[in-house]
């Protein structure tokens, strides 16, 4: 992994039990999920709002956990909307944070966010309203990210184990960026997020 990657994380995470590992993870977020996500959210809020609406969605565990956690890449790497290379360079924060937490998570909560950028490209080929409605930041990102999906490219997505589940989160991640959304906090998510800990 780059070296300018917050390592301090996985350090506290290492060797901990599960309980430990969700409250270093927990503390992270609150710490250094404070910036901004785009014009409106944090970095944690949208996080959290995402997490919601699995949970509304009755999801799996595992996709809940994911939804909350999809975006770590960016909070690890430091990415945020006051830095200006933010939606203009692609760091790739989906692989970063999957492989960030794959140590600790199973594949069923690491391969949708993992894919949950390649899952904006393919819904912006397999429908045209999906593009209509993304938000200004996202679609800048999404010409940096490669742009709509080949057939080709569609095809190999759809090979992939949990790619439903991707394009499940990659939904909840586009509406999860509600300006001042009164939400349950990250303890709502803890026992939530145990279980998937892998022991």
């Amino acid at each position: 992994m780059p070296n300018y990657i917050d390592q301090s994380l996985a350090h506290e995470m290492k060797n901990a039990t599960a309980e430990q590992k969700v409250d270093a993870l927990f503390n992270y977020m609150e710490a250094e999920g404070q910036s901004f996500y785009d014009e409106v959210v944090t970095q944690l809020e949208h996080a959290l709002q995402c997490a919601a609406l699995a949970q509304q969605n009755d999801a799996s565990l595992t996709l809940i956990t994911g939804a909350l956690l999809h975006d770590l890449g960016h909070i690890i790497l430091d990415e945020h909307n006051a830095d200006k290379a933010f939606l203009d360079i692609d760091l790739n924060h989906e692989e970063i944070g999957a492989e960030y937490l794959a140590p600790f998570f199973p594949e069923a909560v690491t391969t949708p966010i993992r894919l949950h950028v390649p899952a904006k490209r393919y819904l912006c080929a397999t429908d045209a309203s999906y593009h209509d409605g993304l938000s200004e930041a996202s679609k800048r990102s999404l010409i940096v990210q490669g742009g709509v999906m080949s057939d080709e490219e569609r095809e190999a997505f759809e090979q992939i184990p949990h790619f439903r589940d991707a394009l499940t989160l990659r939904q909840w991640d586009d509406l999860a960026k509600v300006k001042g959304l009164e939400i349950e906090g990250l303890e709502t998510y803890r026992g939530i997020v145990q279980q998937c800990v892998i022991h």
